[in-house]
């Protein structure tokens, strides 16, 4: 069956559709993972998007459904060049392609991604539609394409209720916006008692829980648009509780010190990006799924400090708060499939709770 990607530019790809026929529309991203397509599949933070995966083969080990990073993917659509027939793998539950269609998520193949991630990196992310369709006439489309807005995604992925796992004398409370298990495993792997609280969890709940840590986990779309969050956020950060935060955790931790958010270009979405740290010199390859990042002209330099940033693009990859025990940083220190060189940033967040 024929598949097309049809781009708010006018841009129209044909390939091989795989899954249930129905049109989606989304944001479409390029992602440079070599690996790791069930975390990206499963990642919270890509709700409202449609993924190119720019490796021209995906699927070769199939799915190993004890390493999905949510309950289910929560992504709009997969673009790849090929998707691999067989999966060979010890672990493997399930092919990549019968796992798509399971969860119904729409996917074409034999598009030239190449071509498709450089159109991307020139003219930046870009709303789009997946469809079976053919139409001679796109007058009607392309203005429901380019209405196309992300709102409202971390209510879609946030947990439905509190629950606690792990064991241990310190006990931390993680704000869940959209939470990759990998976080709280990290957590839990270092004999902690991690209890996750949904989005709209009142702060005063989770600051009379008397806990030695607050998380805040990574998540999806613009973080500026959290408005109720970010005040709920203020509160926890005036309770003088150890804080660490990934991904949309950071921006809303800068957003509640009145500092300023920006949209990128085309994003950071993949397992290869360069991140410095200040403090040390000392450069480490990340995971990142991100389309906002901190405007580092709006830091307060009295209030905070920039951390970590960007390699390739000089961008605030980690910000270190003064006079409050809090860190935070814009990339995956948990990341899986990789790579796990800042995993240690969770020991620094053990360290923050014990001294206090």
């Amino acid at each position: 069956m024929k598949g097309y990607l049809i781009l708010e530019d006018g841009n129209i790809f044909e390939g091989e559709y795989i899954g249930e026929e129905k049109e989606v529309i989304s944001e479409f991203v390029f992602n440079t993972s070599m690996t790791g397509y069930l975390e990206v599949l499963t990642d919270p933070s890509y709700a409202g998007q449609s993924v190119v995966m720019t490796y021209p083969l995906i699927g070769n080990y199939g799915i190993a459904l004890e390493d999905q990073e949510s309950v289910k993917p929560y992504i709009s659509g997969f673009i790849v060049n090929e998707l691999s027939r067989i999966g060979s793998n010890f672990r493997k539950n399930i092919d990549l392609k019968d796992y798509l269609i399971q969860h119904h998520i729409p996917c074409i193949q034999g598009i030239d991604t190449r071509y498709l991630t450089k159109l991307i990196r020139s003219k930046g992310c870009m709303n789009g539609m997946i469809t079976t369709t053919h139409y001679d006439d796109l007058t009607e489309i392309f203005p429901r394409i380019k209405a196309y807005m992300i709102h409202n995604v971390v209510e879609e992925t946030t947990c439905s209720s509190i629950y606690t796992v792990g064991q241990g004398k310190l006990r931390v409370a993680l704000l869940d916006l959209g939470a990759k298990r990998n976080i709280v495993q990290s957590l839990v792997e270092r004999h902690l008692e991690v209890t996750v609280y949904p989005a709209d969890t009142k702060a005063k709940e989770i600051i009379d829980g008397n806990y030695d840590g607050i998380m805040l986990s990574n998540g999806p779309g613009d973080p500026s648009e959290n408005e109720a969050l970010i005040e709920e956020i203020k509160l926890l950060i005036q309770s003088q509780i150890p804080i660490f935060a990934i991904c949309l955790g950071h921006q809303l931790i800068a957003l509640a010190h009145q500092f300023h958010t920006k949209k990128l270009k085309y994003g950071h979405h993949g397992a290869n990006h360069p991140v410095k740290d200040l403090n040390t010199g000392q450069v480490y390859i990340s995971t990142q799924n991100h389309n906002f990042v901190i405007n580092e002209e709006s830091i307060d330099s009295k209030k905070a400090r920039p951390w970590f940033i960007n390699v390739n693009d000089g961008t605030i990859e980690g910000i270190e708060y003064l006079n409050e025990k809090i860190k935070t940083v814009q990339f995956h220190p948990e990341a899986c499939a990789g790579p796990m060189d800042t995993n240690h940033l969770f020991d620094q967040f053990v360290e923050m709770m014990e001294e206090k």
